[in-house]
């Protein structure tokens, strides 16, 4: 699909360098995205995203290198109003074309909510969200109002998927809203051969592997991950063993009680810190499967991830993520249980359907691109 032709000046508020992890790693890809298109780009971040005691990982803030060639500016102090002032009325007096929030948790609403308002006074901007959540996974009281106030300053929005925008439908019916499924992880290097991939990470070349990835929060179901896992039809294959790679977000407790019960040390592969960019390509590249558990979900870039190291996945049916991967073809798409994951993995493996699934993958990959997303913001903006 081709590039938007209008040049524009854009800007992305959202997490980005130095702050870390998938939010800031799409948030630079799609900037380098509106680069190639020949747009201006500018992102502004955090000075301060969350207050220490409200981060429930070791460090919010990245130990690589800044992405080259981006322009990133550190103004917005979540809990400051003084910045959100300061923020907005620098935004109005740059007049960008395009001003696009990066939404993923009512807590940002009053930041985010402010900042466009005092935006929206140049009525040149266009201002959009891209909206990861509008009803969260872990319901806090506020939640409802602090969305709403956001939503109501913006003039349109993308989802990543069918079910934020069916909520987005409901709480803002007469804004312009598109859907375009999250695009692809491409930045994290090139597929490298799985005994390269194993070899780094110092894994034993004789078995193989399942990964669950990403950061570990109840709704994300590493919990019955473990419990399939300990399932005898998986206990009987050997020479399979679980790979957990992903930083611990509440207490690892309930997680240790259950590998304790059902024995399963000498099967996992633990790695629970975070993994960062430069080795994201190992593990994904060192297995066979991806097994994403979710209770409940909106969508997911471990999903992306996956499709671009060609990786076959498990994910359960809840929220985007079956509108993504077609049952039997890219993977399983399974009800949220330990018996429909065993049974997944042991099809899997016993009837040899990593070959015709990689394939599948590697063909279906082609239709999340960057610049389809490009396309979709600047058609959103034309059309307010």
């Amino acid at each position: 699909m081709a590039y938007y032709p209008r040049m524009s000046k854009i800007i992305l508020i959202g997490p980005a360098y130095p702050l870390r992890g998938g939010l800031a790693t799409y948030n630079e890809r799609l900037a380098q995205a509106f680069q190639e298109n020949g747009d201006e780009v500018e992102i502004i971040t955090f000075r301060l995203q969350y207050p220490h005691f409200l981060f429930p990982g070791q460090t919010q803030y990245s130990t690589e290198p800044a992405p080259a060639g981006l322009n990133i500016k550190t103004l917005i102090n979540s809990v400051n109003p003084i910045s959100w002032f300061r923020t907005g009325n620098y935004l109005r007096r740059q007049k960008p074309d395009i001003l696009i929030f990066r939404f993923w948790l009512p807590f940002m609403g009053p930041a985010f909510g402010t900042i466009a308002r005092l935006v929206a006074r140049n009525k040149y901007t266009k201002i959009v969200a891209i909206t990861d959540n509008v009803i969260p996974h872990e319901k806090r009281p506020g939640d409802l109002p602090l969305t709403r106030y956001f939503l109501a300053a913006c003039q349109g929005f993308v989802t990543m998927s069918e079910e934020v925008l069916q909520q987005l439908q409901q709480l803002q019916p007469k804004k312009l809203k598109k859907y375009h499924p999250h695009p692809l992880y491409d930045n994290f290097g090139e597929p490298v051969p799985k005994e390269e991939a194993k070899k780094f990470l110092k894994l034993n070349s004789q078995f193989h592997y399942i990964l669950f990835f990403g950061f570990i929060r109840a709704y994300k179901g590493l919990d019955i991950l473990l419990k399939s896992f300990a399932d005898q039809r998986l206990v009987e294959l050997k020479n399979l063993k679980l790979i957990i790679a992903g930083e611990f977000y509440e207490s690892p407790e309930p997680y240790e009680q259950l590998i304790a019960q059902y024995q399963l040390e000498p099967r996992m592969v633990r790695a629970t810190h975070f993994i960062p960019n430069s080795q994201v390509k190992y593990y994904f590249c060192a297995s066979d499967l991806v097994v994403q558990p979710y209770k409940h979900a909106t969508q997911s870039g471990v999903s992306q991830i996956a499709y671009h190291f060609n990786k076959p996945m498990v994910v359960t049916n809840v929220g985007g993520l079956a509108e993504l991967i077609p049952d039997g073809k890219a993977g399983y798409v399974v009800p949220v249980t330990p018996e429909a994951i065993t049974e997944a993995i042991q099809d899997f493996y016993q009837n040899q359907r990593e070959a015709y699934m990689t394939k599948e993958v590697e063909n279906l990959k082609k239709q999340f691109s960057w610049s389809s997303m490009v396309q979709t913001l600047k058609q959103l903006a034309d059309q307010l």
